[in-house]
């Protein structure tokens, strides 16, 4: 990178420690960015440009400890999060509990105690992972859709409000990207659903659909270059094609945009 950044050159990410988080900690290292890598178990690394931090997002008191070690911030990138899959009537309302303690509650619980340090700057950024999913309801993703869509009403709240500390909020909507999220996706409908089936194929169709997607370098990317903008926009998809489907979400009829996600995942 060229241009300037105009904020403070040290960056918070969180799931740092695989899929897009860790691609993100090692591409802003690597352009010379003091990185706190958070994670729940952190791993060792010769980059002296990296500092990993054991952090879970669903336990402040766990990120207040990780607070103490982090002298200045400029920018907040947050990646931390899973998906749980179900149909929304039969999965347990423990498992959507726990969806959103971590994809919407942990990036509440990380602003809370790290944006009072970013607004001892001039200028500062938060970057937070959205979805396609959050501005278009995914069959049998109900709960990870609803974490999404959350985030994008927080978000663009939180810029609004944080603005008039020069804090920049963005929210990047990336698509269908290949990481161990697909892996790590649990599977929480009832065997005894009468979903199941249809579930099943369903969440077969998002997995290939994600391995043979984008790399998880390409978000990193986009989070790159926002850090070098000093007026980001409000919300970025990740890639010309998701960017045509995020235009087309918005404009096309609720009715025929259903009725096309339906006919891609159930038939």
């Amino acid at each position: 990178m060229k241009k300037n950044c105009p904020y403070v050159k040290s960056v918070l990410v969180t799931g740092a420690s695989s899929g897009i988080g860790k691609e993100t900690a090692d591409l802003f290292a690597m352009n010379g960015f003091q990185v706190y890598a958070a994670s729940r178990h952190p791993g060792k690394t010769e980059n002296p440009n990296i500092h990993p931090v054991e952090m879970d997002v669903t336990d402040e008191r766990s990120i207040e400890k990780a607070a103490a070690g982090i002298p200045e911030l400029g920018i907040i990138i947050h990646c931390a999060g899973f998906g749980v899959s179900g149909s929304a009537e039969m999965t347990p309302s423990d498992r959507a509990r726990a969806q959103m303690e971590t994809n919407y509650f942990g990036v509440l619980n990380v602003n809370r105690v790290f944006l009072p340090l970013l607004r001892r700057n001039s200028r500062s950024l938060v970057l937070i992972t959205g979805s396609v999913a959050g501005f278009i309801s995914i069959p049998y993703q109900s709960h990870y859709s609803s974490s999404k869509y959350a985030l994008e009403a927080y978000s663009r709240a939180l810029r609004m409000e944080a603005g008039q500390f020069g804090v920049n909020v963005t929210i990047v909507e990336p698509g269908d990207t290949k990481t161990g999220f697909t892996k790590a996706r649990t599977s929480d409908e009832p065997e005894n659903s009468p979903y199941i089936k249809q579930c099943q194929d369903s969440v077969a169709h998002m997995a290939h659909d994600e391995q043979t997607g984008r790399p998880a370098n390409s978000v990193a990317n986009v989070f790159l270059k926002l850090a070098f903008r000093r007026n980001p926009p409000v919300n970025v998809a990740v890639g010309f094609e998701y960017k045509a489907i995020a235009l087309l979400a918005r404009i096309l009829p609720s009715r025929l945009v259903t009725w096309l996600v339906k006919s891609i995942y159930i038939g």
